[in-house]
């Protein structure tokens, strides 16, 4: 249920002066970047989506203490329009794995949904100090990839949902398509890079999926939060982020079945150590 927007505007900051706000027209900018990352990383953009929604819904005067919750609900909710387009152009270049997909995805299911309800318990301020840990944990991974291993196979079909597990947990914490773990997972595994992208990016849906629907669960009926939104889901900057991720995806997919496997492992890394920085910056202010 969308929550009305009209009561007690002018206590819950800035944004509530108006209905319509220009606020509004960031988010198809931020759609646009998250798009070409999300289709050239496999990534599902909330990496990227995270540290400036969060940045955004400070600005707007959203409540302090559910800005990260909010971000962290949104961007799972835009990532399922941006994973989707992603999948679709990876799968129309043959770098899908499906046999590995269907297996992880029943892992990231029951792994989503637990941890959505864990992160409801959380503070935002560990949510966030959490989420760029783990942006320069996978940062420093890629940077330091060593040559793979020809004993280094893929795991039982129960061994990938147990992986799929973990994923969809870590995922559905700091809203990411998964791209972040199955990148680095798969490609251990001697799986090619732009397999290991075109796969991730598949998964990236149920993901997005469950983890959206976590998140609009466990913040429904919260009084406190801002009109236009279902739980932690914040509906305008779905929409604009999607409108423009759509197409922006494909693009970005091409791209990566044309740059070295290097220098998508440098781009990755270093997109990743920039949003943490600025999630830090953002912590200690």
């Amino acid at each position: 249920m969308v929550q009305d927007p009209r009561p007690d505007r002018r206590r819950r900051g800035i944004f509530f002066e108006n209905e319509m706000d220009l606020w509004w027209l960031v988010y198809p900018l931020l759609g646009v970047v998250v798009g070409f990352l999300a289709g050239l990383l496999g990534i599902g953009g909330g990496a990227v989506m995270v540290p400036v929604l969060t940045t955004l819904y400070a600005w707007q005067g959203f409540p302090t203490e559910k800005v990260v919750h909010l971000a962290l609900g949104t961007s799972m909710a835009a990532i399922v329009v941006t994973a989707v387009a992603s999948a679709r152009a990876h799968a129309a270049q043959g770098s899908v794995r499906w046999s590995l997909v269907w297996p992880l995805a029943l892992g990231v299911g029951v792994g989503s949904a637990l941890a959505a309800r864990i992160a409801a318990l959380l503070p935002g301020f560990w949510l966030a100090l959490f989420f760029s840990f783990f942006l320069v944990y996978v940062a420093w991974s890629l940077l330091r990839a060593r040559p793979l291993r020809a004993r280094r196979i893929l795991p039982s079909p129960a061994g990938l949902v147990a992986v799929g597990i973990g994923i969809g947990a870590i995922s559905t914490w700091v809203a990411i398509g998964g791209g972040s773990l199955t990148v680095p997972f798969l490609s251990w595994c001697n799986v090619p890079l732009p397999q290991a992208i075109g796969t991730s990016a598949a998964l990236g849906v149920p993901i997005a999926v469950v983890g959206s629907l976590g998140y609009a669960w466990i913040g429904w009926g919260d009084p406190s939060l801002p009109p236009w939104t279902t739980g932690f889901i914040y509906w305008p900057a779905v929409l604009g982020i999607g409108a423009t991720s759509v197409w922006t995806a494909p693009v970005g997919a091409r791209w990566a079945h044309r740059l070295p496997v290097t220098t998508l492992r440098r781009i990755f890394a270093g997109v990743l150590l920039v949003l943490a920085a600025k999630m830090w910056w953002s912590l200690l202010r």
